[in-house]
């Protein structure tokens, strides 16, 4: 028995629901989800169904009998026009039957031969095929008097009355042309997650929109339009470290020794790539020469989606490595099942343009020992200096490692210690938009709070050499600036300068 995915364009009518379900039920289908909201969609119903193999088609078939089945997302025809009709009986009927013979569906009508213009009658339609709306079009200008108000092929002017498919045409905008399996597919997908979160009691409206706000935010904050800000810190006289902050995501982190090369600490997104390396070709000339390692702190898209780009292996923990195969950042946490986070994996690393680590080298997960109850793995040499690998305990992600180094007092605790009070306010509400999809970004929160506690306190007990004994060590947070604690608060260090490509 395997699940399949069906998409269905069903007509307001009473039954309609029981004769798509009778159909599968005849093939040995077993209907696993059913999805419909009027107010979203008028029309669309999607369908999850477990059945033999033999019998997929056969559901489809049937499904299509009955002009159920939803087949193309092709881009609607939206023509809107004014004509004017003769003041008879039988005139708006004779004018609809070349509507209805067109297979145009009518989203708007406006006619009242008591109003202002009482001899016009206004239109919206929508036509699957460009050859019959030139035909319609053809017929209505040989019979009457018309105003083309307008006429748009692109699918862009689609009202609610056809949602998904308009939903299609955005993402299409978003990722590229797509072949239509593939959407239907991901449609299904953002269908299940408004699902789950309608029933917590989220407005459909706000999720769709989050969604496409993902995807617009990082495909509209590249190229021209990307910018980053940059601190560079001395840690040792020996060692520099470099900390850049793309428009979304994770912080980069660049630790540079003369003598041994560059280690790159997370990678930012995929679809940063090209930016980056311009950006690192002003930074630090000659730097895609002289990477000689590459680290990885967890297996989320803005933190490892890059590693693909780097001809170096990427050092990680095997959970990592699982996590990015599985395609579910809540693999390996009580949270696995949880629809929310699978469907988010599948929508961010699409968007982002998911591009893991090709080559690994996953670390021991064999203790060398305990620090601040953090089970030592392993040990990386930057430079001079010997960070340890903490192993986290799941609270974020599993499989998240966290680098720490007493001698120069420099701790990279990924996700787990933000500075959100120093984020910019775009960097802010993009991170808002994970939160609003997935519920919470730590797929156990508990955890995360215990693991952050133990960190702070940490850093409290290191302080950095370079910053003259100040009362925390160096906080490479997995976002927003390097910082220090002051207290309570997490407080930039040092300057922070804006990187834009147009200067």
């Amino acid at each position: 028995m395997e699940k399949y995915s069906f998409i269905a364009k069903m007509p307001n009518d009473p039954g309609a629901l029981h004769s798509a379900a009778a159909v599968i039920t005849r093939e040995q289908g077993n209907i696993n989800r059913v999805q419909f909201d009027q107010r979203i969609d008028p029309r669309t119903v999607f369908f999850e169904v477990t059945c033999p193999v033999e019998s997929y088609a056969r559901i489809e078939e049937g499904l299509a009998e009955l002009g159920y089945l939803q087949d193309t997302l092709r881009p609607l025809h939206v023509l809107k026009f004014s004509l004017h009709l003769p003041h008879q009986p039988g005139s708006l009927y004779d004018f609809l039957k070349h509507i209805t013979s067109s297979r145009a569906n009518i989203s708007y009508i406006d006619f009242d031969d008591r109003g202002r213009h009482p001899d016009r009658v206004t239109l919206t339609l929508s036509v699957e095929e460009s050859a019959a709306a030139e035909r319609l079009l053809d017929i209505l200008k040989s019979r009457y008097r018309i105003e083309i108000l307008e006429y748009d092929t692109t699918g862009k002017k689609l009202d609610d009355t056809v949602f998904y498919l308009r939903l299609a045409q955005q993402i299409r905008e978003i990722i590229g042309d797509s072949e239509d399996p593939f959407l239907f597919s991901f449609l299904g997908d953002i269908n299940h997650a408004v699902q789950e979160l309608m029933n917590l009691g989220e407005d459909p409206k706000k999720i769709f929109e989050s969604f496409l706000l993902t995807g617009r935010t990082l495909t509209g904050t590249t190229g021209n339009r990307f910018f980053a800000d940059i601190q560079t810190i001395p840690v040792a006289p020996d060692l520099t470290l470099h900390c850049i902050q793309p428009p979304c995501g994770g912080s980069i982190f660049l630790m540079e020794s003369p003598a041994d090369g560059y280690t790159m600490i997370d990678t930012g997104y995929g679809i940063y790539t090209r930016d980056i390396a311009t950006l690192l070709d002003d930074l630090v000339p000659g730097w895609d020469h002289r990477i000689s390692d590459l680290i990885i702190t967890h297996a989320d898209a803005d933190h490892c989606g890059a590693g693909g780009a780097y001809d170096v292996p990427a050092r990680l923990h095997p959970g990592t490595l699982e996590i990015i195969r599985a395609a579910n950042r809540a693999y390996g946490s009580r949270s696995e099942a949880s629809v929310l986070e699978e469907i988010y994996t599948t929508m961010i690393n699409l968007f982002s343009r998911f591009n893991p680590p090709g080559q690994v080298a996953p670390f021991s997960t064999d203790p060398l020992g305990e620090r601040a109850g953090f089970p030592v793995i392993g040990i990386v040499d930057i430079g001079r200096y010997r960070f340890e690998v903490l192993e986290g305990l799941g609270g974020h992600l599993h499989g998240q490692v966290y680098l720490y180094c007493r001698d120069i007092g420099v701790l990279f605790p990924a996700d787990t210690v933000i500075n959100f009070g120093h984020l910019t306010s775009d960097r802010a509400a993009y991170n808002t938009l994970a939160v609003i999809l997935v519920t919470s970004v730590n797929v156990d929160s508990d955890v995360a709070k215990q693991e952050r506690h133990r960190l702070l306190s940490l850093a409290r007990e290191s302080p950095c050499s370079y910053t003259g004994g100040r009362e925390s060590c160096l906080l490479c947070c997995g976002h927003g600036p390097v910082s220090i604690l002051s207290g309570s608060d997490l407080v930039p260090f040092g300057e922070i300068r804006h990187y834009s490509p147009r200067g």
